[in-house]
This record gives C-alpha cells, structure tokens and sequence, in this order.
C-alpha cells in the first residue's frame, strides 16, 4: 500500500505544479507570454544566422502559441488531478483496479512530457533556435521537467507487487 500511496502522492504532486503553472500563467500573462513572443521572434539569436527566415513576428500568432500552452497545461493538470484521486480510492482494491486507476496518470504525465519535448526543446529550442538565446532560452528547465516527469512515469508504469490475497 505503501507504493501506491507513493505513486498517487506524486500524481498529485504534477497535477498541483500544473496548477501553479495555470494560475501563473493565466495572472501573470505577460511575463511568459514575452518568453513565448521573444522565442517566435527569433530576436535573440545569433545574428545573421541562416534560419531567420523562421521567424515568426505576427502577435497574434504569438498568443495562440501561448494560450495553447496554457490549455494544454490546464488540461494535464486536470488529467493528473483526476488520476490521483482515482489512485486514492482504489489503494486498497485489487491490482487491476489499482492499474486502471493509474492508467489516466500515464496519459497526464504522458501529456507533460510531450509538451516539453515537443513544445520547448523541439519546436522552441531548435525550429525557433532558443538555444542561441542567452536572454530566452528555456531548454534547461524544458530538460528538467522532462525528466522529472519521465521519472514519475517510469515510477507509476511499474508493475504492482501482488498482494498475499492475490498470490496463488
């Protein structure tokens, strides 16, 4: 039992960083939707540099990217809400009920992760070249929540010990 509490525990733990990065990015729009506009806009890379022609300086091309990120957060969030529950109302019922539960948390974290590789170190970090940026680049946090996440993922796709009523 002491696994599967773990494992919802953290569940929980992504759905409520989800949360604050929801309620931040949604109270305080402006300071990330300025990373967002700076990274399409390409205007801190190196200069001259051969990919410019990517850039994208349309705003409101800028606040879909953003607000996009936003759903996408606000959806994970509420995914991995929902899973962590589910895991702490079936932590004592049987491994296949248990593994049912667990099933929403590998898509929210699934969901987290792929907005990391995909959205920042991806799409950001080498289409929009945020690398080149000393003032705009997210790669390392990208990084670091992709691992985190990874990390978690890895934790709650674990098989379940089997339980003594269970074992043959």
């Amino acid at each position: 039992m002491t696994t599967r509490l773990s494992k919802a525990l953290l569940v929980l733990a992504v759905a409520f960083f989800y949360t604050l990065v929801v309620f931040n990015n949604t109270t305080d729009y402006n300071s990330n939707y300025q990373f967002v506009r700076h990274v399409l806009q390409m205007d801190s890379t190196f200069p001259g540099n051969n990919g410019m022609w990517r850039a994208i300086n349309q705003p409101a091309t800028h606040t879909l990217f953003y607000v996009s990120v936003i759903l996408w957060e606000a959806v994970t969030a509420l995914i991995a809400w929902w899973s962590g529950i589910r895991m702490l109302r079936a932590i004592r019922n049987s491994t296949e009920s248990f593994q049912q539960a667990k099933a929403s948390g590998i898509v929210a974290l699934t969901l987290g992760m792929l907005m990391w590789f995909v959205a920042f170190l991806s799409v950001g970090g080498e289409w929009f070249l945020m690398w080149q940026s000393k003032t705009w680049n997210g790669q390392d946090a990208a990084f670091r929540m992709f691992v985190v996440l990874g990390i978690v993922l890895l934790y709650l796709a674990m098989p379940e010990p089997l339980a003594l009523a269970e074992t043959p």
